[in-house]
């Protein structure tokens, strides 16, 4: 852990100067308290930092929830062991495939029988926070169940005692990102409105007590938990879909569910603030969290160690050392198979920019976050799902 100055600690040994000078901009905000946190997989992000940890007092930055609110991994331990498995994965690839939409606007053709109850209930909450979602996006409830694309996945993985995991990644889709836009723009022009300087104008913030602000935290909320069941709709699809490949039932010894992308108020030294995560999971202790690498490499299932410091939080993930532009220049198809060698995935150079290469080496990341969390289980890929 460095402290880079009395508002800002870091956990990351890979951390370039771009994304360093990004989180001193955000910890230099007057409403910070006590200090940003910038987890071990840090990268640049818009406004804020990718992997950061924002304690906040009176105000929220909605660009340091990021547009994807209430992103998040889910896994569920199986009761099967590989090998128990058949050897040809390409059928179960396929068949996820099939189950669900995959890519940035793919969508549901229906509301299918597992999503309905989880679709009322969307519906109720959104009527009790007084707003409608379909005002920000009309199909919405055909988004429940959708990948989305980027580095979202779903995959198939052994354990270190050769049980078998299913993993997914994803977040509140289309309607969650229309949610954080509009405001996100609406922080703005409130900026605007009072004159207020901001060395990033994306670090434009609602201050608490206001409508502005009030309305935020119910439609952010409803975004968090769109968001959660979204996951949890695709994660009962993976399911079935891998019994029927197997040809039995399958017995979840453990589910595990957490965001990466969200706002909630906790105590911190003593004081009673907004956290905002943007890139960073919740580790208090005894927490259970998930921390994928990149496509092909390891994912970890982890336990909080519950750092005061580090405000109760760990990393996400490995985090981008390459933009997706640079990467497509720099790495190569024939680098992609060689590093998803062994693991059935759908080969296409639509994949480049998700190599691993373009990412921060996923044991590194791990080995900087000792202090933050104890690792239960390290994962590897056997099948692998993404939309282009």
């Amino acid at each position: 852990m460095e402290r880079i100055n009395g508002r800002l600690v870091n956990w990351a040994s890979i951390l370039d100067a771009k994304t360093r000078e990004q989180a001193e901009t955000t910890s230099r905000l007057p409403f910070v308290f006590p200090h940003l946190a910038l987890m071990p997989d840090a990268h640049l992000g818009k406004g804020a930092t990718v992997g950061s940890v924002i304690p906040t007092l009176g105000a929220i930055i909605p660009a340091a929830v990021g547009v994807d609110i209430g992103c998040g991994m889910i896994a569920v331990k199986t009761g099967y062991r590989g090998d128990q498995l058949p050897a040809d994965r390409r059928p179960l690839r396929e068949a996820i495939e099939r189950a669900i939409p995959l890519s940035a606007g793919h969508y549901n053709r229906k509301v299918v029988d597992t999503a309905r109850p989880r679709i009322e209930e969307l519906t109720r909450l959104a009527a009790e926070a007084g707003f409608d979602p379909a005002a920000y996006a009309g199909n919405w409830e055909l988004q429940l169940g959708s990948l989305g694309s980027g580095n979202h996945f779903i995959e198939v993985c052994l354990d270190e005692e050769d049980a078998v995991w299913l993993f997914l990644h994803s977040g509140s889709r289309g309607v969650g990102n229309k949610i954080a836009q509009r405001h996100i723009k609406v922080a703005q022009q409130i900026a605007k409105k009072y004159w207020i300087q901001l060395e990033d104008p994306d670090l434009a913030y609602l201050a608490e007590g206001t409508d502005e602000f009030n309305t935020y935290i119910r439609e952010l909320r409803w975004a968090q938990r769109f968001a959660l069941l979204n996951r949890e709709e695709m994660m009962d699809r993976v399911i079935r879909q891998f019994g029927e490949w197997v040809g039995g039932d399958v017995d979840e010894v453990e589910r595990i569910n957490c965001h990466h992308n969200f706002t909630e108020r906790e105590t911190h030294f003593g004081k009673s603030v907004w956290v905002s995560r943007k890139g960073a999971i919740r580790a208090r202790e005894g927490d259970l969290g998930l921390i994928p690498g990149s496509m092909g490499t390891a994912s970890y299932v982890v336990e909080g160690r519950g750092d005061k410091v580090a405000l109760e939080s760990s990393p996400h993930g490995a985090g981008r050392e390459y933009s997706r532009t640079a990467a497509r220049k720099t790495f190569t198809i024939e680098q992609l198979r060689a590093a998803m060698e062994g693991i059935e995935y759908r080969d296409t150079d639509a994949f480049i920019d998700e190599i691993p290469g373009a990412y921060k080496p996923i044991d590194q990341v791990m080995s900087d976050a000792e202090s933050l969390v104890t690792v239960r289980h390290r994962l590897r890929q056997i099948v692998n799902v993404k939309g282009d």
